[in-house]
């Protein structure tokens, strides 16, 4: 470094100037896919934040080691300890569950700041905000021992993409344990074989898939992450293991808070602004009300994709799966067959529903009828394993489109299914806030 820079800085540490610095820190991550993957020719960057300032002072920082752009920050926070940081980034090193330690060892008093879309930046995958935030170190001598660190919540000014000011948004530094990912408890897996599964029918294929199952499990569910941004794409209820894991064993002791998990994660739209907000535990006691919406909402939502089916091939074998979640018996769908599991009418047998839980219930009763009244060719009965009666609603619904595409018969409507559906939906969004899921 020339010798008038490392005055100008050794006279800025000693409070005697102040230094304005303009600098674009190197944006990287080792665990992410595009700095790994040969797809994108960017296999060099592996290990990317094996850097010598992490060796010598990330220790304490956990996974927020990987980011350069957090050993950036801590870089600063160590060498000029007295700085003003202002700085373009993601959120997550404020409510990310990998950024704990981070905050944990992280002394700043934030001043202000604001967020845009991701798209206000060329090459930018996704849709999420970015953050301009500011923010003062505390680590000099008279502050080292300041109980304040890291602020439990930061707001922002929100603007669109012509740097118009729409509203403000607010962020949450809150521990992990009150994440609502560890609100569950998750049965171990027992040593017993169970098929992987990738879709409601469909096997997962790899070397380390999801294939042993659980004491007493009914069914699985996929849960990644904790965030909106993954909330979903991976909310999924199976009849078999998830073959990538990310998730847990549904029992009948956890089913409740399986289904109250299900719609907080899936009801929420995700926007923009909201894809790194962090799911909570409830901050009160649930309602009966609230749970048994909740259980409708699930049986009916689009991503329960419990199933029956024989004959899956996997691992040189072939098998089957039973669907423990069908909210009706063989006499009030007209099935043809018994169904293996009466499980999910018995634990329903002396719940009270709500109006528009109990309209969800009759108009989805109407389109399982209508199921068994249509003639479907047998090419749409392959490919869907229709291979018995007690099928899932992913496999009816499936199949009752494939059927209307035809053309040839009369359609089966979805309008008065819809229109309830949307009704328990508006009533439980609120919930959602209320109850304490989502600030």
């Amino acid at each position: 470094m020339p010798e008038s820079l490392r005055k100008i800085i050794a006279d800025s540490k000693a409070g005697k100037k102040k230094i304005l610095v303009l600098i674009n820190p190197p944006y990287a991550e080792a665990t992410n896919a595009d700095n790994t993957s040969k797809v994108t020719n960017a296999e060099n960057k592996a290990g990317v934040a094996k850097t010598k300032f992490a060796s010598l002072c990330m220790n304490e920082y956990g996974k927020a080691s990987n980011e350069l752009f957090t050993q950036f920050i801590a870089r600063i926070a160590k060498e000029i300890p007295n700085a003003t940081l202002a700085m373009f980034s993601k959120l997550k090193y404020v409510n990310a569950t990998n950024f704990e330690d981070f905050r944990l060892n992280r002394n700043a008093e934030y001043l202000d700041g604001f967020v845009v879309h991701s798209k206000s930046f060329e090459g930018l995958k996704g849709e999420f905000p970015i953050g301009f935030c500011i923010w003062r170190t505390k680590n000099s001598h008279d502050e080292l021992n300041s109980a304040s660190n890291f602020p439990s919540e930061i707001s922002c000014e929100v603007l669109d993409k012509m740097a118009q000011p729409i509203g403000r948004k607010s962020f949450y530094n809150l521990p992990a344990e009150n994440y609502l990912n560890s609100w569950v408890k998750r049965p171990k897996a027992n040593k017993e074989e169970t098929i992987p599964l990738k879709n409601a029918i469909s096997v997962a294929i790899g070397k380390t898939v999801l294939s042993k199952w659980s004491d007493n499990a009914i069914a699985y569910l996929c849960a990644k992450g904790n965030d909106l941004q993954n909330s979903f794409d991976y909310t999924i209820l199976l009849s078999s293991s998830y073959g990538n894991g990310h998730g847990f064993y549904v029992t009948p002791e956890n089913l409740w808070q399986t289904y109250v998990v299900f719609t907080v994660r899936k009801i929420i739209p995700h926007t923009w602004l909201n894809d790194r907000d962090q799911f909570l535990q409830p901050s009160k006691e649930l309602s009966d009300e609230f749970k048994n919406d909740c259980l409708v909402w699930m049986l009916f939502n689009g991503s329960n994709l419990t199933a029956s089916a024989d004959n899956l091939e996997w691992n040189n074998q072939r098998w089957s799966i039973v669907n423990h979640f069908i909210p009706f018996t063989e006499t009030e769908v007209n099935a043809p067959d018994r169904f293996e599991s009466d499980f999910m009418v018995q634990y329903m047998a002396d719940k009270i529903f709500s109006i528009e839980a109990q309209n969800v219930l009759e108009q989805g009763k109407a389109i399982w009828q209508k199921y068994f009244e249509i003639d479907i060719n047998h090419s749409i009965r392959e490919e869907l394993k229709l291979n018995r009666a007690d099928v899932g609603w992913y496999q009816i619904r499936q199949a009752i489109k494939r059927y209307n595409e035809n053309g040839e018969n009369l359609p089966v409507k979805f309008d008065a299914f819809e229109e309830a559906y949307s009704a328990l939906t508006e009533k439980l969004r609120p919930l959602v806030y209320e109850y304490g899921f989502l600030k």
